[in-house]
């Protein structure tokens, strides 16, 4: 039977030995610390950084307002945050997306 043959292919393959691999044919990448790796990926998609710090900066004043008191404030700075995220999040797919367009070209 087919299933019969494939097995026997499957077990003789595996009870050979695996093929050798050459170091000079594995890929090798540059060290990259993480201020290189966030500048590189902040050029990319500059959108994610900036969205980020949008969102931060909205949630301290929110934060600030609501020890103030000033809840109607802090309220309005909640939903701005969650729009500020969205918006975020946003970019980051876009940016994902122009990055596998680009790849496919």
């Amino acid at each position: 039977t087919a299933a019969g043959k494939g097995l026997a292919v499957t077990l003789a393959m595996a009870a050979g030995p695996p093929p050798p691999l050459e170091p000079n044919l594995l890929p090798t990448f540059p060290e990259e610390g993480f201020a290189d790796k966030f500048l590189r990926k902040t050029r990319e998609n500059p959108l994610v950084p900036l969205g980020c710090l949008c969102t931060v900066s909205v949630l301290v004043y929110g934060i600030i307002c609501f020890k103030k008191g000033n809840t109607r404030r802090s309220q309005l700075m909640m939903r701005a945050r969650v729009i500020a995220q969205g918006c975020t999040f946003a970019a980051l797919l876009g940016g994902m997306a122009a990055t596998a367009f680009k790849s496919r070209q």
